[in-house]
């Protein structure tokens, strides 16, 4: 249970960090943090998370990352279930703990956005669905590509929350024109359930995109990272 209630308030602190970020500041008047800042902001979510529960949980905080860490032969299966709703049922109360604090604000518009994730229509940037799809299962996959090497017992002690911090950092500041960037199921369910219609509908693609770029990261890693005999 300690394992589930570290992945409960990891998550939960990815999303109100990361989210929040792009909800609250991201073009607050005059000192908006810009998409630099959001992406900052996911990172430093993660790179803070890493040292505080990693020893506990291992700090997955991602849907997909438990599946890629199982498919990398770094987790077991029968753990699976248990952190997957841990970590989205933290992305929701995170998504209506910022919810309750947007909505304080006059002129809050619940339907704008709320930070989900989508594509087309609802891409930032006016991306289309293959556009979105590629971005989601490329990023996954380079970033399970970066967890695996650097908790490899090989790499570097003690290093590996700031090279994860950075990965996520730089995934969003290539990926948020394009999908707001998800690579991350919980993070897109936490906000999606409170946007509902559009988000809601969309958000198939930002559970199967995530798990399938992560599958394949951890296939390359096992293959290039394996010792030789």
């Amino acid at each position: 249970m300690e394992k589930y209630g570290a992945e409960f308030f990891g998550t939960f602190w990815l999303v109100l960090g990361g989210c929040g970020s792009a909800v609250l500041a991201a073009a607050f008047p005059n000192v908006g943090i810009g998409l630099l800042g959001v992406s900052l902001a996911f990172g430093l979510t993660v790179l803070t998370m890493a040292y505080a529960i990693g020893h506990i949980s291992g700090c997955h905080l991602n849907p997909a990352v438990s599946v890629g860490l199982w498919a990398g032969g770094r987790f077991p299966a029968n753990q699976l279930l248990p952190y997957i709703i841990a970590q989205v049922l933290g992305a929701i109360v995170a998504g209506g703990v910022l919810y309750l604090i947007a909505s304080g604000k006059a002129g809050f518009d619940v339907s704008a956005g709320f930070a989900s994730n989508g594509y087309g229509a609802h891409s930032p940037g006016g991306y289309s669905f293959l556009a979105a799809l590629v971005t989601e299962v490329v990023m996954t996959m380079m970033f399970l590509l970066v967890i695996l090497g650097a908790t490899d017992k090989r790499a570097p002690q003690g290093m590996a929350p700031i090279a994860i911090g950075f990965c996520l950092t730089l995934i969003h500041l290539i990926s948020i024109p394009v999908t707001n960037t998800s690579v991350n199921p919980a993070r897109s369910t936490g906000v999606a359930f409170f946007v509902g219609d559009w988000a809601v509908a969309q958000l198939w693609l930002f559970w199967l995109a995530p798990i399938v770029g992560a599958v394949l990261g951890a296939v390359i890693y096992r293959f290039i990272g394996r010792t030789e005999n």
